[in-house]
Formats: C-alpha cells, structure tokens, sequence
C-alpha cells in the first residue's frame, strides 16, 4: 500500500501532455518534486513560458515580476495547478540562471546524456565542466531565487498546496 501512495506523489511522466487540459482535468496533476513537468503542462506552460528570461538583470525582474503575477493571479483563482506551474517557473529562472551563471554553455557536464537516463538529473557516471563565473546571470539568479522564495512561502499557495495533495495524492 505504501508503494501506492509514493506512487500517486509521483509526477507522471506517462501522461499524454500534449492532449490534456490540465485547467480541465487537474486531477492528473502531480506536484513532484522541484520544477518537474514544468515544461510539459498545458495550458499553463504556454501561459508562462512567454514571459521566463534571465538574460540580464534587467529582463529577469520584468520576468519574474509578470510570472509573480501569474502566480497570484492563479491563487486568487483557486487554481493550484497553475499556481505551482508558475512557481517552477520561478524555481526554473533561478536554477537555470544559475547554471549559465556557473557555465557559460549552460552545460554542467561532459558528454552527452545516457539514452537510459534522458529526462533524469545528476551527472550519471560524466565529469563536471569547469566553472566560470557570470556576475549578470548570478544577479539574475538572485533575483528569481527572492520570487521563488516568496511564492513557496505564500500562505495562500501553502493552503491550496495541502488542500490539492489531500483531494489528489492521497
């Protein structure tokens, strides 16, 4: 039974994203762990994808702004799944921005993905790349790291959060 539950925690990888509506259907969203599915639910993604850069500075704080925005526009709606959509997002502006801040390809590691580990994280068996140092993405970063912070950190999505996983995840 408990392997049921981890299960149902899960975000699943399985769905056929390209044909469900998840404003419609939110009972096939999971929450996951970190930014999963980010860049797959629909129709938040398209929603806020147009407004995530991290450039610069400059681009960053008009970019988290209007996705900080989104989120309390979803919130106010009593729409968790676009909520926690848009807290990936600004998860995502910051680790991206991050990883361009500490390698200027935007690549951490050598050599290509394992075809069995496509999708996962982690290094898996590759050598990290040397670091360098991008003060702009950094400040980027730092910049989506405080929006980031103040959405998962929000009483109100803290509510909904709990009040989605009770009715379900179980």
């Amino acid at each position: 039974m408990a392997a049921k539950q981890k299960s149902n925690k899960a975000f699943n990888y399985d769905l056929d994203f390209k044909s469900i509506d998840f404003r419609k259907q939110p009972e096939l969203y999971r929450v996951g762990k970190g930014e999963q599915g980010v860049l797959l639910v629909e129709p938040y993604k398209s929603e806020i994808l147009p407004h995530w850069r991290f450039k610069t500075p400059e681009i960053a704080k008009e970019s988290s702004e209007k996705i900080y925005t989104l989120f309390e526009n979803y919130l106010a709606s009593e729409d968790f799944v676009g909520a926690d959509m848009a807290r990936k997002f600004l998860q995502m502006g910051y680790t991206r921005s991050r990883r361009y801040a500490n390698h200027k390809s935007g690549k951490k590691y050598d050599g290509p993905v394992p075809d069995d580990k496509k999708g996962q994280s982690g290094a898996h068996g590759r050598e990290q790349l040397p670091r360098e140092m991008d003060a702009v993405k950094a400040e980027s970063a730092a910049i989506f790291k405080v929006k980031w912070e103040q959405a998962k950190q929000d009483p109100e999505y803290i509510r909904q959060k709990k009040a989605f996983q009770a009715m379900y995840e179980g």
